[in-house]
């Protein structure tokens, strides 16, 4: 996915449809002249729905439609006539979307399932018609009840991507690599920080036709929680994982160390990502000998590990292994 096309944050504006009023219609035939009241009642105004669909993976289609208003409901006729209700309008979202009030940034739902719909503003309730004002001692009321008005919304839209695995790594550890090896995603690839510029998802495939979600995000550097980087904009992304894998290139001064600053940021950003399950892949383990490997191991922290070479295809049938039995110890956890 080109990384012009990859929007996953938009501020929208929306209106709900204002109710239809109520008519005060009197009945009048040629030979009823004093039918009374008929008056039906306006019809409700179109709500505005956030609608899950998994055709999508990116807001992009919303960058440019932010305003959206829905339609309203129709008046009331006689003969106890109801009008019209004003149309919805239906956002489609892609599974993962976070939407928020835009003015005070309360979350107001998540929409994670397909056609899952939440209705983010309510259109107006049509006005009554006069036939419901009629008593027994004013039996031909000649007023009714206008439609309500809409709601008028800003609405943040977030995406966190739905992954079962989520990759965390400094730029160039090699996060890109290992995702083209183990699944059909494509990411672009080159020797320079930041190669990723968006997040990438692929399909990894497993034993007996088994499957799981890796989730590939740009790379994080010391500082992402503060906002250095590109880390701060992609962080939420690993919210979603429920096992993050942290991939250390096997040529680092001190792998241990550059574990816990990854560590360290995912906790500051958000502490809740310090509670999921964890996997390091010490990568480029081509480079190692059976000596420096043993080596290495005696300062390693205490989380599973296991090292790979996505070059070499070494190591990755066991860090599937690694990951299938972490997702489910996880999935027992829930």
């Amino acid at each position: 996915m080109a990384s012009t096309n990859f929007i996953d944050y938009v501020k929208i504006f929306c209106r709900s449809g204002k109710g239809g009023a109520g008519s005060a219609h009197l009945r009048r035939e040629k030979y009823i002249p004093m039918g009374g009241p008929d008056g039906g009642d306006g019809g409700r105004g179109g709500h505005i729905i956030v609608r899950g669909n998994n055709n999508f993976w990116t807001l992009l289609h919303l960058k440019y439609k932010r305003h959206i208003f829905a339609g309203s409901g129709g008046s009331g006729g006689a003969q106890r006539s109801s009008g019209k209700m004003g149309e919805d309008r239906i956002i489609e979202v892609p599974l993962g979307t976070v939407v928020k009030d835009g003015d005070t940034g309360e979350l107001l739902f998540e929409v994670t399932e397909l056609n899952e719909e939440h209705i983010l503003a309510k259109g107006g309730l049509g006005g009554l018609g006069n036939d419901h004002f009629k008593s027994s001692t004013h039996q031909t009321p000649r007023y009714a009840q206008p439609g309500r008005d809409g709601i008028e919304i800003s609405a943040i839209l977030e995406l966190k991507l739905l992954g079962d695995v989520g990759l965390v790594g400094f730029p160039n550890a090699g996060k890109s690599t290992l995702l083209s090896v183990v699944s059909a995603a494509k990411p672009e690839i080159a020797d320079y920080p930041f190669t990723t510029l968006v997040p990438n998802l692929g399909m990894v495939s497993y034993r007996d036709n088994l499957s799981f979600v890796m989730a590939d995000i740009p790379g994080i550097i010391k500082g992402a929680s503060e906002g250095k980087g590109l880390g701060l904009r992609f962080l939420r992304h690993i919210e979603r994982n429920s096992i993050l894998l942290f991939l250390v290139p096997a040529d680092t001064d001190d792998i241990k160390k550059e574990y816990e600053i990854l560590v360290n940021e995912l906790g500051s950003f958000n502490p809740e990502l310090l509670d999921k399950r964890r996997v390091l892949a010490i990568s480029k383990s081509d480079l190692l000998d059976e000596e420096l490997i043993e080596e290495i191991k005696q300062d390693l922290p205490d989380t599973p590990y296991v090292f790979i070479s996505s070059v070499a295809n070494t190591g990755i049938t066991e860090l599937k292994d690694m990951l299938w039995r972490e997702m489910q110890e996880s999935n027992k956890e829930i």
